[in-house]
């Protein structure tokens, strides 16, 4: 492990602080959304005269150049999961008064973390990414995710979901009532960089990673039942790319896969409608962000979230996951000509990083 950046957060002010230092940490920077609403939060607390360190394991990915002015980067040599096992030595050598697990593919980190270092180890605050119920688990598999579910309370002082509806679901499926608070996602602003890429005409989009979770197949499927000029952007990478590329060639549709963009909101502004196809999603950044440029959304019920974001009808078609006549009759009325688009919706979370700060410090504070 080597340290890479450092800055120290002293300051006018900062000795009322009680969260001076927050450790957090990610796999890689490979563009997911969990990954991107971490490094937004970090600038913010950064912002707020707040040392944060970031344990990484590959800090090269294409959210690099998102990386927070100032903060501290601790490199872990590699992108597999179990380098990330390392982190109760990172904590022993920087000594961070809080711990924040980004979502719940980290979370068996912070399992890790609170075992090693028992009475030792500081606060653990964890944001639900994902729902509770995963549409992709079958009942044996159901059954045992429920039970890693209920051991959360074990380790963690405290969870964030970002929606009122995610919230209810995690304080039972975690046993954490009582220590659940409701935070939104800090949201997408405009970034400079190359424009992406677009087709001409009609087209439906979809940002997120190239991943099975996603199911862009579903999306793929769908277009030979659309107008014959439509195509088909997915912004984002993954090992799901040359699958994708194999079912559009051999259904005959416009595909196009420009990879990772640093700003989906222009091209939001530009399509016809936003489309999330998921397995299984938290509370999906992508539809909030196409809601905001005034583009309409076509999403499976892929979680309670959905139907706090695509409030009304006006906003866009939530269908059953498996629905694919449901599906192209979404698409089909989005992409008519008749169709209005949404009024402009404003993502929310612009006190994000400050309502995480006021409940880092109070948890500190407690111990």
């Amino acid at each position: 492990m080597r340290a890479l950046r450092r800055r120290s957060a002293q300051g006018p002010g900062n000795d009322r602080l009680t969260a001076r230092h927050i450790l957090s940490y990610a796999q890689t920077l490979d563009g997911g959304g969990v990954e991107r609403a971490l490094l937004r939060l970090a600038a913010g607390w950064i912002a707020a005269e707040r040392r944060v360190t970031l344990a990484i394991g590959d800090a090269s990915g294409p959210l690099a150049a998102e990386l927070p002015q100032g903060v501290d980067i601790v490199a872990l040599g590699g992108t597999d999961y179990r380098r990330m096992l390392a982190l109760p030595g990172v904590v022993r050598r920087y000594a961070p008064d809080v711990i924040f697990c980004p979502g719940n593919h980290y979370t068996s980190i912070a399992a890790w973390t609170r075992a090693r270092l028992g009475t030792q180890c500081p606060p653990i605050v964890a944001k639900l990414s994902n729902a509770t119920a995963r549409g992709d688990h079958g009942a044996i598999t159901a059954a045992g995710h429920r039970v890693w579910l209920a051991l959360h309370a074990r380790f963690l002082d405290h969870l964030v979901a970002m929606t009122p509806a995610t919230a209810a679901a995690a304080q039972g499926a975690m046993r954490m009532r009582g220590r659940v608070s409701v935070i939104a996602n800090p949201p997408a602003m405009p970034r400079e960089g190359p424009a992406t890429p677009l087709p001409p005409g009609s087209f439906v989009l979809g940002v997120g990673r190239l991943v099975p979770q996603k199911r862009w197949d579903r999306l793929v499927a769908a277009l030979p039942h659309l107008p014959p000029a439509t195509s088909l952007v997915i912004l984002g990478e993954g090992p799901c790319r040359a699958a994708l590329a194999a079912q559009a060639a051999a259904l005959g549709v416009r595909l196009h896969l420009p990879g990772h963009t640093a700003d989906p909101l222009p091209a939001m502004a530009q399509a016809r409608v936003v489309a999330l196809t998921s397995d299984y999603e938290g509370v999906p950044g992508v539809l909030r962000e196409a809601l905001s440029v005034g583009t309409p959304v076509v999403a499976t019920d892929s979680s309670p979230a959905i139907n706090e974001i695509v409030a009304t009808p006006a906003l866009g078609s939530i269908v059953a996951r498996d629905d694919t006549a449901a599906l192209v009759a979404a698409l089909r009325h989005w992409l008519s000509p008749f169709a209005s688009r949404p009024m402009p919706v404003p993502q929310p979370g612009a006190d994000s990083a400050k309502r995480y700060l006021d409940l880092f410090d109070r948890l500190v504070a407690q111990v």
